[in-house]
């Protein structure tokens, strides 16, 4: 390395940016025109979020198209941190022009249309670089452009099978049979079974070279398995299954499911099916006999025979499914996954249902041995599953819940010796008992039975500190009681982790904005947000890094994998959901100009043009309610039925994309030329070819199913507020032209150098064009608008005179003020003289004047209500009231009153916190906004 070199790449290396810029202008001094150094200074501009310098930088290095790898190098992630990854592709293919011999150039111009999902130049690529060195990997390459450019969604349909023909075409002319190669092989194969080539399929993998492959990678297995399938050899792969169980002792469940689906290929040949199933029956008979109580593959799949044989009216003895329901509790009621594993055989009636209750009524309560008390959970989960609606009186679930809470404590007794990190084999007994008061708050709606069930839990966690089972259950009852501070406690405790932030943040993150505490300047939530979301800022570079990786490597059989989980992520409901959560919490907290609006308004409407991807585990959360009940789950929602899905984004959306338009500058044209990074690609929904007008103004049942009865008020005033303003922001708004001239100017004194790319008309110098048009005439606002405060203060009363949870409350705290801030957004231009005086509104600024006075009078008596009600929250009074709710669960081994007082401590100022917060953050918005 250039000793003059050194000291940047470590300054770098170090993320000591500064340091880094020092040292490369000291270099620049002498050598003014070295672009290695000028690459580097860039980066580390990147890296200090000195934009504008850098573009200036990147655009003198990029002119000078630079072809040595140092350079190329330094300049792909300076590119990839502006989000200019269509200009990289550029700066390779332009080195590899000027050096169309140099393997490693083509190699990583190759790679850099990988990264960015160019498939067809990438193929183009790959088909020069064989043509030049007769590589067999390079036409392997080709093949797979051609294919993953075939499954494409931009593609046309008609181009596809040409582009799968092609592919197949290419592996044709390989000299080495692909069979040699596990990966190249699955690559074939692959081609073959997108053009519906099974008989071609089927003699490859049937041959003995494709056995050998098979058997050595789970991929190609895989798809064999697939093309057996698709050929139509359901009673063959049956066949070939047996073998396996019986010859190899294979015990995949696959190799199970492969003889089921076989003995029932054709169900309307009674006989035959009858005569296949009592040889399967037998055949399954030995695996049992064989494996005893070692493996319940075999158990398992006698259980699915009988079932199926009942859904086709072929099961010969009605007792038979008992027996085997019985056996297999015999067998492995001691084994933590009994509950799951049977509980797609046990929808039982009648006379079946009464003999299996019977049986499950047997098992007591043991903390002799671990396996008899997980016999006798299971035995309580089971017994549960089938009870009718008449049996959850409140009475009866108080009594079960009551019992399942002795059997857990003296269950404890089990693992008081076991590692912190061990969890209690009893914990499940503690999740019954809290899902049963859960049951019992939502008939009777009194809250002290979610106090009960909160109490339990905690003292259920202390004696498990690495349950993620019991803190999903409190982030879901803390919620409900208004107790944010510690369901996110709870939710950080889990330890949450990568590609988990995406399927779990919704437990703590659905509806945020209701508990956060930002405008006092409580950046907690809005924090969490950022945190969850930093798996999707690192997803399309690391992904995109190990498809290029996987390219290198020749692991085709990955490719897809990985592009489906880039795109997945990449596209995550979650991620726009948790998005549009951050800009509510972000608009309490910050003020409101021109910069904070544009930038918003430019990423919602990314936003609002991508197809999403619903990546939320909402099965992951235990439920243990009947199955004539709802689910723990829905019992547990927040607020409404629904959990905030698509439907409530795009109306979020509209509300917020509508809204920043009005208070911005920008328009189409402008914000084309300013913006910096690449536009993500839309979707091909035909929906996102409409006007954004047009799709902005739609109102769709389906949406607004999914909100609130406070939020679709909202959405309501929303709209009202963003037809009547829209006419006079049309009118006041400064033309492009003067826009772009004053984004020159801006950076010109920022940088010393001109905006590139931007042709400024020279009457744009002047401000405003002329306007000729009569300005629009001032009207009174809609009804809509002039009483929602007064609508939503009467909410606020009802809920806070009713028996609401305390989320409920905030819930209508919070949209009033959010529409109190959506007042200010939209007004905020209308504020200067100036404005009103120019475009001939001075109507309007009494109508603006007359609803902001009316909406502070309303946010300051609900301010004044809440931080009463706050402070007589976490009262000594109020916590006496909380414990002796908890009667039920008291008891004096552990679980005492103490222990239930200190627990009350934490719910009753969880609650001061948040009702003081939001009571002292609404006096300080309204301030600000006035």
């Amino acid at each position: 390395m250039d000793r003059q070199l050194r000291p940047i790449y470590e300054a770098l290396d170090t993320n000591s940016n500064k340091s880094a810029i020092l040292a490369c202008n000291k270099v620049l001094k002498k050598q003014s025109n070295n672009l290695l150094v000028k690459a580097l200074k860039a980066l580390a501009l990147v890296r200090s979020q000195k934009v504008e310098e850098a573009l200036i930088l990147c655009d003198e290095v990029l002119a000078s198209k630079p072809v040595d790898d140092p350079t190329l190098t330094a300049m792909m992630h300076v590119l990839r941190g502006l989000g200019r990854h269509q200009d990289m592709v550029a700066m390779y293919e332009d080195a590899y022009k000027q050096q169309p011999a140099n393997e490693e150039l083509g190699t990583q111009t190759f790679f850099a249309n990988v990264r960015i999902g160019n498939w067809k130049a990438a193929q183009q690529i790959a088909t020069k670089m064989h043509k030049q060195s007769q590589e067999d990997r390079y036409l392997y390459w080709n093949a797979m452009g051609a294919l993953l450019q075939a499954n494409d969604p931009t593609t046309p349909e008609t181009l596809r099978t040409i582009l799968f023909k092609l592919a197949h075409r290419l592996l044709s002319q390989v000299q080495a049979p692909a069979v040699f190669y596990a990966e190249r092989f699955h690559l074939h194969l692959t081609v073959l079974k997108e053009l519906k080539l099974y008989d071609e399929a089927y003699d490859l993998v049937e041959s003995e070279s494709g056995r050998i492959v098979c058997s050595s990678s789970l991929a190609c297995e895989e798809l064999r398995r697939e093309i057996w399938k698709l050929k139509g050899l359901t009673k063959e792969a049956g066949e070939h299954a047996e073998k396996q169980i019986l010859e190899a002792k294979d015990r995949n469940w696959l190799e199970f499911l492969a003889v089921l689906d076989a003995t029932f290929v054709d169900p309307e040949d009674k006989s035959a099916t009858a005569e296949s199933i009592k040889k399967t029956r037998e055949l399954l008979g030995k695996v049992v006999e064989e494996d005893g109580v070692k493996d319940r593959s075999g158990h398992l799949a006698l259980l699915e025979l009988e079932k199926r044989s009942r859904q086709h009216g072929l099961a010969t003895d009605t007792t038979t499914l008992n027996s085997l329901l019985e056996a297999y509790f015999q067998n492995f009621g001691g084994k933590a996954c009994c509950y799951e594993d049977l509980k797609p055989y046990v929808e039982l009636e009648g006379e079946d249902l009464a003999r299996w209750t019977a049986v499950l009524e047997k098992q007591t309560a043991s903390s002799t041995f671990v396996p008899d008390l997980w016999r006798y959970i299971n035995a309580q989960k089971l017994l549960r599953y089938n009870l009718p609606q008449s049996a959850l009186t409140p009475e009866a679930e108080i009594q079960r819940a009551s019992q399942q809470i002795d059997a857990y404590l003296e269950g404890l007794k089990l693992g008081k010796d076991l590692p912190s990190y061990e969890l209690q084999p009893a914990d499940d007994l503690a999740i019954l008992a809290a899902q049963e008061f859960v049951s019992v708050w939502k008939q009777t709606g009194d809250e002290a039975y979610l106090y009960n069930a909160a109490a339990l839990l905690e003292y259920a966690i202390v004696r498990s500190k690495t349950s993620y089972q019991i803190r999903l259950h409190l982030i879901r009852i803390y919620r409900l009681l208004g107790a944010p501070s510690l369901a996110l406690e709870h939710y950080r405790s889990i330890n949450v982790k990568q590609v988990q932030n995406d399927t779990l943040s919704h437990f703590v993150l659905s509806r945020a904005s209701t508990f956060s505490l930002s405008s006092i300047g409580d950046l907690t939530y809005t924090s969490e947000c950022l945190e969850s979301s930093r798996i999707y800022l690192s997803n399309s570079e690391d992904t995109a890094e190990l498809i290029v990786r996987a390219f290198a490597n020749e692991k085709y059989s990955q490719i897809h994998d990985f592009i489906i989980f880039e795109d997945r992520l990449e596209n995550s409901l979650q991620r726009d959901l948790i998005k549009m959560e951050h800009v509510r919490m972000r608009i309490p907290h910050e003020a409101i100009n021109s910069e904070l609006v544009d930038m918003e308004l430019i990423e919602l409407k990314f936003i609002f043009d991508r197809l999403h991807h619903d990546n939320r585990d909402f099965s992951i959360l235990a439920n243990y309610q009947p199955r004539s009940s709802e689910t723990f789950h829905d019992q547990t929602q927040f607020l409404t039925k629904k959990t905030p899905g698509l439907g409530w984004l795009w109306v979020f959306l509209k509300i917020y994309i509508k809204a920043f338009q009005l208070a911005s500058d920008l328009d189409d044209t402008v914000e084309d030329k300013l913006l910096i990074g690449d536009r993500p690609k839309p979707s091909n929904d035909p929906e996102t070819k409409l006007p954004l007008k047009d799709r902005l103004a739609a109102r769709k049942q389906e949406e607004i199913d999914e909100l609130s009865k406070d939020e679709a008020l909202f959405y309501d005033y929303a709209t009202a507020l963003s037809e009547w303003l829209t006419p006079y922001h049309d009118y006041a708004r400064p033309p492009p032209s003067a826009v772009l001239a004053e984004a020159a100017k801006l950076t010109e004194q920022k940088t010393g150098h001109p905006l590139k790319g931007l042709e400024i008309p020279p009457e744009a110098a002047n401000g405003h064009a002329k306007k000729d048009e009569e300005p629009p005439a001032v009207v009174e606002p809609p009804a809509a608008i002039s009483k929602y405060f007064d609508d939503m203060l009467k909410r606020f009363k009802e809920v806070s005179e009713g028996k609401g949870l305390p989320q409920e409350l905030l819930h209508v705290v919070t949209l009033t003020q959010e529409a109190f801030l959506l007042f200010a957004i939209e007004t905020t231009r209308f504020k200067a003289a100036s404005v009103i005086k120019q475009n001939k509104f001075g109507g309007l600024t009494q109508h603006i004047k007359d609803i902001r006075t009316k909406s502070v009078a309303v946010l300051t008596e609900i301010s004044s209500a809440l931080i009463s009600r706050a402070e007589a929250e976490a009262t000594a009074e109020g916590r006496k009231a909380l414990t002796n709710a908890c009667k039920p669960i008291i008891h004096e081994s552990g679980l005492d009153h103490d222990f239930v007082l200190n627990v009350a401590k934490k719910i009753t100022e969880s609650r001061k916190q948040i009702l003081e917060g939001v009571g002292k953050g609404i006096a300080k918005v309204t301030k600000a906004h006035v």
